[in-house]
Parts: structure tokens; C-alpha cells; sequence
């Protein structure tokens, strides 16, 4: 059983705290502070942050506990408990932003529900480091964490990104990236550009850009290290306004004004409205 000894001053403080992908200089001197001062440290792996804070010549002052997926769910009243009494809790994963794809939602939406003080301590992250890396648009992104492991629920995963027109950003293992890049190339075509981002801030830090073709071969030869891929946004094509012109006709044959009938058509087809009326005029005569 563990036992958090708490301040009964009133409810504590959730601090979720990015942390270095790689390099400790990265490290904030807020999270340098939190590890020095807070109550409780709860780290997805004790012997990382431990090791964290010997690189930050930082000697944690509160109890450090364990904090991953398969205690998740026993440590959440433990820490609540920690909170409701005055605490302050700091909450740290391997490596980035607690809660992205690493343990931590269940914690802050129990604290939201009871409306207990969660703050963030901004820093490191895989998802927009390897963005701006990559060389693709970054003005609209989507995340999707990790596909599935098996290779016929993974396709389906991919199949839904066909036509997803921002960039994608998601996280793979090193053992299943060489399959998983061999399926989006089966499922987005060859030609759909991405970069392979491994080892992110490390010594062997190393962003591959290429066509998903080419980064198929390349991965099959094997990969190792921390993998972030980043996939382009499938690319948009115009529809050809003339092959519309029927579907406005019908519509206006059953009495739509022909205004009305080529702004609907157009809005389902994605095209112009303009280009669409001037295609039904020239079919006209």
C-alpha cells in the first residue's frame, strides 16, 4: 500500500511536465524547480526520471512513485487523495508531454471533474518536432497516436487517412515500422510523401524524407530508435465542373431554380459555382 503524506492547507496542484526526448539540456528550469520541490513525483519510470534529475544535479524531494499504463488505475485515487490534501503533484512520462500518447488523461480528467488546480509546464514533444522537421505543411496537422499492431485492422486505420487532407503525424515501433510503411504505401499509393523521424534530440538523431515507395525500401532493411512518421495530406483534385451539368439539369427540370439547383450541386460536387454555371450555359448552347 502506499501512503502520501499531504499538506492540509487545501487542494494541491497537478503539474504535467514535459520532458527532454533525448538531450537533458532540454529540460526547462521549471521542470528542474518541480523535480526539487514538488510532493509527490509520479514518472511513467522511476529509474528515468531518477536518472533525469542526476543530470540536472536535482535531488527530488518528494516521494517518487510509479506511474504507467498497467497501474494507471490504482495510482489515480492515490495521487487524487495526494491533491484534495494540498500537494503538489508533478506528473512526468519518458520523454514529452505527459498524457500524448503516454499516461496522464485518466489523472487530469478525474482532476477536472472534482475542479482540482492542473497546470502544465510546457516543453519537449515528438508530434511538433518532427512537424517542423519534416518538411511538410504544418498549418493544419491531425495526431493520430500509434496504429494498431495487426496488419488488417492497421490497413483499415490507414484506409481512413485517404483522403485526410492535413498532415498527419503519429508514433510507431521500430519492430513495426517497416510493415507499417509497407502498408501505406499499399493503402495511400507509393507517391504519398512522409518523413520517418527517429531518434529525435539523440546523438544518432536522423529525419529520412521521401516518398512512402522509397521509405518502405529503406525501412526494410530495419530501423531502430524512437519513431515519429509524419504523412502528407492527401492532395486535392479539382472535379471537372461539365461532369456535373446533368445533376443540375434534373434538378432544374423538377422545378429548382437553375441558381438554387447549380449551388447545390456544386457545394456536393466541390467545385465552383461560377465554373458549374458556366458549364451548364456552354452545354446549352
Amino acid at each position: 500500500m502506499v501512503v502520501v503524506v499531504t499538506d492540509e492547507s487545501g487542494p494541491g496542484t497537478l503539474l504535467l511536465a514535459a520532458t527532454p526526448l533525448g538531450d537533458a539540456r532540454d529540460a526547462s528550469p521549471r521542470l528542474t524547480e518541480a523535480l526539487a520541490t514538488a510532493d509527490v513525483v509520479a514518472a511513467e519510470d522511476t529509474r528515468r526520471v531518477r536518472a533525469l534529475a542526476t543530470a540536472l544535479d536535482v535531488d527530488p524531494a518528494g516521494r517518487v512513485l510509479s506511474y504507467y499504463d498497467a497501474v494507471e488505475a490504482a495510482r489515480e485515487p492515490v495521487l487524487l487523495e495526494a491533491l484534495r490534501g494540498g500537494s503538489t503533484v508533478l506528473l512526468v512520462t519518458d520523454a514529452g508531454m505527459p498524457s500524448v500518447s503516454d499516461p496522464g488523461y485518466r489523472l487530469v480528467s478525474a482532476c477536472a471533474a472534482e475542479g482540482l488546480h492542473v497546470t502544465c509546464l510546457p516543453g519537449p514533444s515528438a508530434v511538433t518536432t518532427a512537424l517542423a522537421l519534416s518538411g511538410l505543411p504544418s498549418d493544419r496537422f491531425c495526431f493520430e497516436g500509434f496504429p494498431p499492431r495487426k496488419q488488417g485492422p492497421r490497413k483499415r486505420w490507414l484506409a481512413e487517412l485517404t483522403s485526410e487532407r492535413r498532415t498527419c503525424v503519429f508514433f510507431e515501433a521500430p519492430h513495426r515500422v517497416a510493415a507499417t510503411l509497407a502498408d501505406a504505401a499499399e493503402v495511400l499509393g507509393t507517391d504519398r510523401r512522409a518523413a520517418v523521424c527517429r531518434e529525435l534530440t539523440k546523438t544518432y538523431e536522423q529525419v529520412r524524407r521521401g516518398e512512402l515507395g522509397e521509405l518502405a525500401e529503406w525501412a526494410a532493411e530495419g530501423v531502430r530508435g524512437e519513431i515519429t512518421v509524419v504523412l502528407a495530406g492527401a492532395e486535392v483534385v479539382q472535379a471537372d465542373p461539365s461532369e456535373f451539368v446533368e445533376q443540375v439539369e434534373r434538378r432544374a427540370a423538377s422545378g429548382v431554380r437553375l441558381k438554387d439547383a447549380v449551388a447545390e450541386i456544386a457545394e456536393l460536387g466541390g467545385v465552383r459555382k461560377k465554373e458549374l454555371y458556366d458549364a451548364v450555359l456552354a452545354a446549352r448552347g
